[in-house]
């Protein structure tokens, strides 16, 4: 009998115990859940802000526009602009990503700033005139520098990330600065960094991040630490210790980031392309110094082009094809 009431009380008790264990569950489910409600709002709040499109639908290097749902090779243009008084600004920096999940890698090409190309008019591409690449962006914004780049490579640009450099600075702040080591001691912009390990603000950062003429291998070291910053905000961003401050995060890419992507490609290229983040190839473009009058310029000739175009190409599932000649012309 008294075993009996101990063992109906016990039972009782651990009744209540799990009782308040799944409702204090369930009020940490739904807290949580209506937290990353919030967050999620927020984040396609932002995006859409971002999202900027371009005037095409598909390239007319394509057949049809690539679908993530069956995880088609794409492309990406990322660049970082450096705006100025008086005029629409220029690319700082340019690099092209193919991304193929199906072959689980990526390749990143970083395109010198000063490299002599063809200037490609979307309104009027059959009278391109010969400049530096990264004049396109001043003459006819990111539609001219997508237009100029796939006549270039040859090959489709899919998507699109702009970059302001100035504002870069926000984003870094954001994450509470980089951790790099500065292999030139320099000074840019008000800016010393010594040789080194050190931590780096927004500010110091995008002084690492622009330095050319003191660093020997000129735009192909800047290149290096380019990719290097920006991988390592992406470590940053994912970690914990910045979910806290995901408002700030949010503010920096919204005030300085523009792109076609829309917030359901973003997510899709999230669930279905990590695979293609196993094996990353990162290209620098062969070339050679040279000047056309007193102007210089990075110089690549048609046979680099041609290699380079056959290799992404190949990434994205495109048959090989012919590069335009620009320096026999």
């Amino acid at each position: 009998m008294i075993n009996t009431r101990i063992r109906k009380k016990k039972k009782k008790k651990l009744k209540k115990w799990i009782t308040f264990t799944l409702l204090t569950f369930l009020i940490l489910l739904a807290g949580g859940g209506l937290y990353f409600f919030n967050v999620y709002n927020d984040v396609a709040s932002a995006v859409d802000n971002m999202n900027k499109p371009i005037s095409r639908e598909v390239s007319e290097k394509r057949e049809e526009k690539v679908e993530f749902t069956k995880k088609d090779p794409i492309s990406i243009l990322m660049v970082g602009i450096d705006e100025r008084d008086g005029d629409n600004g220029r690319t700082d920096s340019m690099l092209v990503l193919t991304v193929n999940p199906e072959m689980k890698s990526t390749k990143i090409v970083s395109i010198p700033r000063d490299t002599r190309t063809e200037l490609i008019d979307p309104e009027d591409p059959e009278d391109p005139s010969k400049d530096k690449i990264n004049h396109a962006y001043a003459y006819g914004g990111i539609e001219m520098s997508i237009a100029t780049v796939e006549h270039f490579l040859n090959i489709p640009i899919d998507y699109y990330v702009e970059i302001n450099m100035e504002g870069f600075k926000d984003v870094v702040d954001a994450v509470n600065g980089i951790d790099v080591d500065n292999q030139y001691a320099f000074e840019l912009d008000g800016v010393t960094l010594e040789e080194g390990p050190q931590h780096l603000n927004g500010t110091e950062t995008l002084a690492y991040a622009r330095m050319r003429k003191q660093d020997p291998r000129g735009d192909i070291g800047r290149g290096e630490r380019q990719r290097e910053v920006i991988s390592k905000i992406i470590q940053k961003g994912k970690s914990l210790s910045t979910l806290t401050n995901y408002d700030d995060i949010l503010d920096a890419l919204e005030n300085n980031i523009k792109t076609n992507l829309t917030l359901s490609e973003i997510i899709g290229m999230q669930s279905s392309y990590k695979p293609a983040a196993e094996t990353i190839d990162k290209i620098e473009i062969e070339g050679s110094n040279g000047f056309v009058g007193e102007v210089y310029y990075y110089m690549v000739e048609d046979e680099t082009r041609q290699s380079l175009s056959d290799q992404l190409r190949q990434h994205l599932n495109l048959p090989p094809d012919t590069v335009a000649e620009i320096y026999s012309k």
